[in-house]
């Protein structure tokens, strides 16, 4: 049976029509999520092409038809064309020559057979043509999409030892994709495990944090401790640590908030001094990230008591992050901004204090102003009045 891609709106979009006036129909096929994701009636990101033109020859067929491009990986044969609708990732076809698992050295090749065979997942290695959307599919992907289940191409060992992050990508595409297990991933990715040390910290992170936004990934977490995988990367997640993300997800639901990767990951890692800068350490995050991360890790049983006393002092992100860890309602902070506190040193000065004693002053009136649930200026004043009596 000849399977089609249903036609949607960026099938139809007269910029990659463009482009692929430029390169000849028959030298592009759409591959990878853009055809996964339509055929799962999923919203498509990116789209990638695929082609046996050489990058060079790409190049020269891009200018011709007036359509600026990018040498973004010109090494491993990807140009990126940069279109109206948004940029698309044409690729030359290829084979692997050698590869260590971190990285692989490719030769350009004008088999779309052999460049399927190169790719890591049966559902990831749909072509489809850009005229007629007929698909494709050199090794079962239409038949594993339809099970949702997710399987290496060829031998999982020899896919996993090419590129040791295949572990975690098999993770998350199951658990965005999948249902049925495949089993020999399953074995393959435990067996080879200790290999993921060898990784960089930043792509081991990537992989990592892309999981924890999946909308629930508390099963598939779960199954990569059971598993060995997770201890590799995250040896602080234990069962309890585990339990807590379940009981986060659940609350994310409750409260009706969006998840969020780093809040997930604090779920993960034990609430203990240290711990969170050694994570944020080892996965390389950004200074954004470490700096929330490490709030997060300083919750504490009874930030709900006062929501947005606790937004002011750490800010909402942080604020909604420790409240709804501790399964407390952060919906009080929904559209809440932060406030200023309506008064400057000048104006106690102006007062008659100096040096020291206006600081002490002002943050006497903030805690009053904060203990009041954050009052207008007029109220303000009156408490710098109070503050000032206060001290004869």
């Amino acid at each position: 049976m000849t399977a089609t891609l249903p036609s949607r709106e960026w099938t139809q979009r007269a910029d990659l029509a463009a482009l692929v006036a430029a390169l000849g129909a028959d030298n592009v096929r759409w591959v990878g999520g853009a055809v996964r994701d339509t055929l799962l009636g999923a919203p498509v990101k990116d789209i990638d092409a695929a082609t046996p033109l050489r990058p060079e020859e790409v190049i020269e067929a891009c200018k011709a038809a007036g359509i600026r491009t990018v040498p973004t990986g010109i090494d491993h044969g990807t140009i990126t064309a940069l279109l109206d609708g948004g940029p698309v990732e044409v690729t030359t076809l290829r084979h692997d020559v050698s590869t260590d698992g971190r990285r692989a050295t490719v030769a350009f090749a004008s088999d779309w057979r052999e460049d399927a065979a190169r790719r890591d997942f049966t559902i990831n290695a749909l072509y489809a043509h850009p005229e007629t959307l007929r698909i494709s599919d050199y090794f079962g992907g239409l038949d594993d999409l339809d099970a949702r289940r997710v399987r290496f191409i060829g031998d999982p060992h020899e896919r996993i030892r090419e590129d040791h992050l295949r572990i975690l990508r098999y993770y998350r595409f199951q658990a965005r994709f999948g249902s049925a297990l495949d089993e020999a991933a399953e074995d393959a990715c435990a067996e080879l495990a200790p290999t993921m040390k060898g990784l960089s910290r930043e792509r081991v992170a990537m992989e990592l944090l892309a999981i924890l936004a999946l909308p629930d990934p508390a099963p598939t977490i779960a199954r990569m401790r059971t598993r060995g995988v997770l201890p590799v990367i995250l040896p602080e997640a234990g069962a309890s640590q585990i339990a807590a993300l379940e009981r986060l997800i659940q609350s994310e639901a409750r409260f009706e908030v969006e998840g969020d990767a780093i809040t997930r990951l604090a779920a993960l890692i034990p609430a203990v001094d240290g711990v969170a800068d050694n994570v944020a350490a080892r996965l390389r995050l950004s200074r954004r990230h470490r700096d929330l991360l490490g709030c997060l890790a300083r919750r504490q049983p009874d930030d709900g008591e006062a929501a947005k006393a606790l937004a002011y002092a750490e800010g909402s992100e942080c604020a909604v992050g420790r409240l709804i860890l501790e399964g407390h309602d952060p919906r009080p902070l929904s559209g809440w901004d932060v406030p200023d506190l309506p008064l400057k040193g000048g104006e106690i000065v102006a007062r008659g204090l100096a040096g020291p004693e206006v600081s002490k002053a002002l943050r006497e009136v903030e805690a009053r102003w904060i203990a009041e649930d954050f009052p207008d200026r007029s109220r303000v004043l009156e408490l710098l009045d109070a503050v000032l009596a206060g001290r004869g």
